[in-house]
């Protein structure tokens, strides 16, 4: 069964995308930045941006009965380099006894006030 989950962002009925898509035991989030979905507003500093992210991502597992710890795949995508030694403390604390497999890339951003943008798969029962 195929359950389809949104936040509510303008973006995802503009672009026609889910924040996350449930597929059996399976749970694909879509990249996620760091939008603050309550006021849509972007924070300046990559730190506060890479906390929106994952709270937007817990809830989008939630929603879907996924938690955090079923994590098994992450991607980061940074739009500077110097961001790595910010962004890791903060991925550390949330990821650091679940140790999904991930992947960090430094590229552009769909806007110049995204600094990260992330997206995880989940497997229940990890």
């Amino acid at each position: 069964m195929r359950k389809l989950i949104s936040t509510g962002s303008p973006f995802e009925k503009t672009a026609g995308y889910s924040r996350a898509v449930v597929q059996g035991d399976w749970c694909f989030v879509s990249g996620t930045t760091g939008y603050d979905y309550a006021t849509m507003t972007m924070p300046e500093s990559v730190e506060a941006q890479t906390r929106n992210c994952l709270a937007t991502i817990e809830k989008a597992l939630a929603d879907g009965g996924f938690s955090l710890a079923d994590v098994v795949r992450a991607h980061y995508y940074i739009t500077d380099q110097s961001y790595v030694d910010l962004v890791f403390p903060i991925l550390g604390e949330t990821f650091g006894d679940i140790r999904p497999a991930a992947t960090m890339i430094v590229c552009r951003l769909n806007k110049p006030e995204m600094k990260i943008e992330i997206e995880v798969t989940a497997l229940k029962g990890t």
